[in-house]
């Protein structure tokens, strides 16, 4: 028994204008894949692996027609290569854009389809706020998806997906699956797991499995995408397909009924009102989400807004981490530790953000393990600020030792993040999350919505209902 093993994985703001390139992936090929730590569990399974080629980028914009096509073609050659296996396993986001492509996702996975014949098996695994099509599942056999925000499942999903692809194997099994469309999209920030209703609504997922059903799964999607195939959805994988179709139907029913019933989590408001808040709090660290610029989500990650307004308050003693800015990087480690400098610090990729020009001085500078990697640590009065020369988040604590920074004394912490990651929202006193701007904003409502399908609140609340259950086309039960 042999599987064969890799996949594309990024998350895509179609409202951000920062093109991901193929610099911006990390890139596993072959056995670099094999030994890698993110497939480590794959070593638990009696299966053989073809290791093939995964890349995976921190989520942004679009990714280049270019570099999809070329990882794609890439992909396919190594699939060839690796003949003969006996089915396929892709690791995937579910959340991609690329240009001049509506369902990239579903074109990655035809192409794999097309290249293995209709009969093998396909796994895909998914993260909750990806955007499944209809094509997708009628090209694919066994599917599971995360079941935490934040996400602290993503081997346990990944090990499910195998599992099942496995046990179908091994048992002759012939899975399918059922795709139940829910006409609305909802930010992760108010449909966190740690959070009512979403807790429950996953809470409830391994219930609905049994005889005949292998796997639920609920699909918050992707809010950021205007594009036909963003909605919500409950997926069923299993052999049976009347019961799949029924704990899809369950499983949408119950997330429709709560439509109204989500929030978010922290104390949330505008920038304004969350840095009196953060005045006012007596504690520490205060930790402050920028939402609205937040990497992890598709955000550019190089807004100077917040910084501009501590700036404008004087603000006494905090720690911004980070602002993704490659030219104030450079001009620091041209300047080196101690000298004091005139630095424009934001929108260097996106033109439309806030920036400010100020007096800086460097503190300390890391090399990384490229160019790209480097950051810098610069001191603005009472205000320390973290600079990356890539985007990217600074949500592990590992993230701030590595600079010399202790994020739990500080008075104030800013992070480009929504909710706060597992490492980071323990050490909150309080959390408050700003509704900044930027091209992952919370306003939803008002987000351009031209590509969408008619019906998905809360961008159309015209014929708004429940779809019936749709099943794949593959589906034999």
């Amino acid at each position: 028994m042999r599987i064969a093993v890799g996949g594309i994985h990024t998350e895509s703001s179609t409202y951000s204008p920062v093109l991901t390139q193929t610099g911006d992936f990390r890139v596993l090929r072959g056995e670099a894949l094999a030994a890698h730590d993110y497939f480590a569990f794959l070593r638990r399974h009696p299966a053989g692996i073809a290791p093939l080629l995964h890349a995976r980028a921190v989520p942004g914009g679009p990714v280049s027609r270019a570099t999809y096509d070329a990882f794609k073609a890439e992909f396919l050659e190594r699939l060839e290569a690796a003949k003969p296996f006996d089915a396929v396993y892709l690791a995937m986001h579910g959340a991609m854009k690329v240009e001049g492509m509506w369902d990239a996702e579903g074109d990655w996975i035809a192409a794999v389809r097309a290249a293995i014949g209709p009969d093998m098996l396909i796994a895909a695994s998914y993260d909750l706020h990806g955007n499944v099509s209809q094509a997708i599942v009628d090209a694919i056999d066994i599917f599971a998806a995360y079941r935490t925000a934040p996400h602290i499942d993503v081997t346990e999903t990944m090990d499910a997906a195998v599992a099942m692809l496995i046990r179908a194997l091994e048992t002759g099994a012939r899975p399918g699956v059922v795709r139940v469309p829910v006409p609305l999209l909802l930010p992760g920030e108010r449909s966190s797991t740690e959070d009512e209703p979403a807790r429950s609504l996953y809470a409830a997922l391994p219930a609905e499995e049994g005889p005949g059903v292998w796997r639920a799964d609920l699909m918050i999607g992707y809010v950021w995408a205007d594009e036909p195939r963003a909605t919500a959805a409950a997926i069923v994988t299993g052999t049976d397909r009347a019961a799949a179709q029924m704990a899809g139907g369950a499983i949408a029913t119950r997330f429709w009924a709560a439509r109204d019933r989500f929030r978010f989590g922290p104390e949330t408001g505008p920038l304004d009102k969350m840095l009196d808040a953060a005045a006012h709090a007596g504690s520490r660290p205060v930790i402050l989400a920028d939402s609205g610029d937040n990497p992890t989500g598709g955000g550019a990650g190089d807004r100077a807004d917040v910084l501009v307004a501590l700036l404008e308050r004087h603000w006494p003693e905090a720690l911004v981490a980070g602002i993704a800015d490659a030219p104030a990087v450079d001009a620091c480690f041209a300047a080196g530790p101690g000298a004091q400098l005139l630095l424009t610090i934001g929108a260097s990729l996106d033109p439309a953000g806030a920036s400010v020009r100020t007096q800086a001085e460097v503190v300390r500078l890391d090399e990384g393990e490229a160019a790209a990697d480097r950051q810098a640590v610069v001191r603005i009065g009472g205000i320390s600020v973290v600079l990356a020369a890539r985007r990217r988040p600074y949500h592990n604590i590992a993230d701030f030792t590595r600079l010399g920074l202790d994020p739990s004394s500080a008075a104030l912490l800013v992070v480009k993040s929504g909710y706060l990651s597992p490492e980071l929202a323990p050490l909150a006193n309080p959390n408050l999350m700003a509704l900044t701007d930027g091209t992952v904003n919370q306003d939803i409502p008002r987000l351009q919505n031209l590509h969408r399908s008619p019906g998905i609140l809360p961008f159309d609340r015209r014929d708004n209902f429940l779809p019936e259950p749709q099943a794949s086309a593959r589906f034999m039960g």
